[in-house]
């Protein structure tokens, strides 16, 4: 088990998004427990932004032709699911970092250990 000086910035990485995110990266870069949970929670941001630039652009494509604003309009109920999910995987992933669990999250979790933080930022 991890001492809570591994498993405060992993959370943190959770609670303060971006800035966390970067505290992370600046002073805790041997951590790896702490650079998983960077890299699931930088996963449930760029679903929830994904979703949101998809559903834009798809509404504007839609707004071109008859009655599609309002098909437009009913397909954001897919993007405030999104939120909602991602909500869910928000709390889930700071449940778990401070359980000292690395287990990535679903969906979301594959995807986003695969991102390449460690030839970035080392």
């Amino acid at each position: 088990m991890n001492p809570v000086r591994y498993r405060l910035p992993a959370f943190l990485a959770y609670i303060l998004s971006v800035f966390g995110w970067i505290y992370v990266l600046v002073f805790h870069r041997k951590n790896a427990f702490a650079y998983f949970h960077v890299k699931q929670s930088m996963g449930l941001l760029f679903f929830s932004l994904g979703a949101t630039i998809a559903w834009l652009l798809l509404w504007w494509v839609l707004a071109w032709i008859p009655f599609g604003p309002v098909v437009g309009m009913a397909l954001f109920g897919l993007v405030i699911a999104a939120y909602i999910f991602s909500l869910v995987g928000w709390v889930i992933g700071m449940v778990r970092a401070l359980r000292d669990e690395a287990v990535p999250l679903p969906f979301i979790g594959m995807m986003a250990d695969r991102m390449p933080l460690e030839k970035i930022f080392r």
